[in-house]
């Protein structure tokens, strides 16, 4: 007895019909918008040996990959994500082109998700890296085209900043152990203050503890400067700040300030990044649709010092949302223009009449009914303007 052969696996589902018009137009618009702005396509495999996500920096834990062995026994994964991947390429066939290096992408990830958290296990993402530079136009660059992406998902978006050295710097103040070090990320990333109020107090009082008690609530526009300046006035700490409140302040000049909240104690299930990170949301979702940022030691993991900046696009939670606004039906099929029913031994010119009709733009369907009228009927069942007769009187 074949038991899941009608359904599909947890953390995956079946896209149909307006579902999957929606989805080709939302990637259609974001690789007009990469392409414009002189990013070039590349196309990793769905398949990579599992050596390429077991780095120093160990961003991807064995539990939340697909893994799988080749015909030489060699452990392999679905790929967890696409900017490792474009790494290796960046660090091996185009470590010889001129920097900086401008790509995109969109393809597919799968993560095993934690189980009842309602996560999807195969997301498609479409997304930028800028290769080669650590200058403050870079990130500006990248920053511009998220808001632009977001923009392009919907009318009315939120951008959200942080800065992945916080937290480390934070940490390097923090007389704790590692594994008490990757508690207290796991309870500033999910909010869970009570939690993180319990680990904080096993440790001696300081300037970085108090500030990692405030991290989760230090989130808004920015007023959250002062106050983590406030709590902690370490030089390398107020220095990160700084440069976090002018790349704010510039983002707000082309985004809105509306649209831009900092959240200090933002994190990300990926621990390669090293600088600038960023999320964006769109109204009426929580999950988050777009996120990134600078990772600029992870190409040196392959042999490659170079720094490098990007994001991607959840395009299965921007499909969810749009869907949900537009009450996009999920089981109804494009009408067609005309309907062409060939009379027997008129088939070729049935062909031949329907290309023609396509060429100007129209939707041709073929009739597959027995009679002219069990055609007619089939065209006003279903919508369809005319129904042209081939290979006998010509009635509409």
């Amino acid at each position: 007895m074949n038991k899941y052969d009608k359904i599909t696996p947890e953390g995956t589902r079946d896209s149909l019909f307006a579902e999957c018009t929606l989805r080709r137009d939302i990637e259609s618009r974001l690789h007009g918008l990469f392409t414009a702005r002189g990013y070039s396509e590349i196309i990793t495999p769905t398949l990579e040996f599992f050596d390429v996500f077991s780095r120093k920096a160990q961003p991807f834990p064995q539990e939340q990959m697909y893994k799988l062995t080749d015909a030489k026994g060699r452990l392999m994964v679905l790929r967890p994500d696409n900017t490792v991947p474009i790494a290796r390429v960046c660090a091996t066939r185009l470590r010889d082109a001129a920097l900086p290096l401008r790509l995109c992408y969109n393809q597919n990830i799968h993560i095993i998700s934690p189980t009842l958290k309602g996560r999807d296990d195969e997301i498609t993402q479409a997304g930028i890296e800028l290769i080669g530079s650590d200058s403050r136009m870079a990130d500006i660059e990248v920053i511009a085209a998220a808001a632009d992406a977001l923009a392009a998902c919907g009318d009315s978006y939120t951008l959200e900043l942080g800065n992945a050295a916080i937290f480390r710097t934070l940490m390097d103040l923090l007389p704790a152990d590692a594994d008490t070090k990757e508690q207290l990320r796991d309870c500033i990333e999910e909010k869970n203050y009570p939690a993180l109020n319990d680990l904080l107090d096993t440790l001696p009082h300081s300037g970085a503890a108090a500030t990692l008690r405030m991290l989760p609530r230090l989130y808004g526009g920015a007023e959250v400067f002062d106050k983590a300046a406030a709590l902690c006035p370490e030089p390398q700490f107020i220095a990160i700040l700084d440069d976090l409140r002018a790349l704010r302040e510039t983002v707000a000049q082309f985004a809105g300030s509306e649209r831009v909240t900092v959240d200090l104690g933002m994190m990300h299930r990926t621990d390669y990044y090293t600088g600038m990170i960023l999320r964006g949301y769109l109204s009426g979702c929580g999950e988050e649709i777009l996120s990134g940022g600078r990772y600029d030691r992870l190409l040196s993991e392959f042999g490659y010092d170079v720094p490098a900046i990007g994001f991607a696009v959840n395009i299965d939670a921007v499909v969810k949302v749009l869907s949900r606004q537009q009450n996009a039906p999920q089981s109804a099929l494009p009408a067609s223009n005309v309907l062409i029913w060939a009379a027997p031994g008129s088939e070729a010119e049935a062909v031949s009449a329907a290309r023609n009709l396509r060429a100007k733009g129209l939707v041709v369907e073929h009739s597959l009914s027995g009679t002219l009228a069990e055609a007619q009927a089939y065209a006003a069942d279903h919508g369809i303007d005319s129904v042209l007769p081939i290979g006998q009187t010509r009635e509409v």
